[in-house]
């Protein structure tokens, strides 16, 4: 019993310490931004938030396009990412993996596609609640993913889909989605 709580305060020591080096490998931390008021959980709101109406589902030839306009933009960066579209229902009509990307990414692409569709909103939206504002109770929440790479595709006001991206940091992931996603999010 001893060797093993040894054993995780030294695992644990090992991470924190990684952590700090690579805090320090990245220079001077930025100055911090101005605290955000979080916003007020008993107001009800006029209007239902994120009420985007849903439309005809994205075709399989448009999904396509996604993919290969994420992978096209991934490449130029550098970057190995996973790429998945779903319909308005989270459920899978086009998927890339690029070579040399994570394998751990692929479900978590589709993940944040499956999420983006199904809650109407970018999945940035939930990393905030819970990062910035703290609020835990978002992860309680039918398969939630609290991490920023889903991207709902609107066109004409309606939902036709979300894209999913996975295999770089968030900000990575996020930036290729949208990149991806602006031949429809105009």
């Amino acid at each position: 019993m001893k060797s093993r709580t040894l054993a995780i305060v030294t695992l644990a020591a090992g991470l924190l310490a990684c952590g700090q080096a690579m805090a320090q490998q990245q220079g001077a931390p930025a100055a911090p931004a101005a605290p955000m008021a979080p916003p007020d959980l008993n107001a009800i709101p006029e209007k239902m938030p994120f009420n985007i109406p849903y439309g005809t589902p994205i075709t399989y030839e448009r999904a396509q396009g996604l993919v290969q306009a994420a992978v096209a933009e991934s490449t130029k960066r550098g970057w190995a990412m996973n790429v998945a579209v779903v319909d308005p229902n989270g459920d899978l009509i086009s998927f890339g993996r690029m070579n040399g990307a994570q394998l751990a990414s692929i479900s978590i692409s589709e993940h944040k596609a499956r999420v983006a569709a199904r809650y109407r909103r970018p999945t940035k939206a939930l990393e905030d609640g819970i990062q910035k504002f703290g609020f835990n109770y978002l992860l309680t929440l039918d398969g939630m993913i609290g991490s920023r790479g889903g991207i709902p595709l609107v066109e004409d006001g309606k939902l036709i889909g979300a894209i999913g991206c996975s295999g770089g940091t968030g900000s990575q992931d996020e930036a290729i989605c949208t990149a991806a996603a602006s031949s429809i999010n105009k």
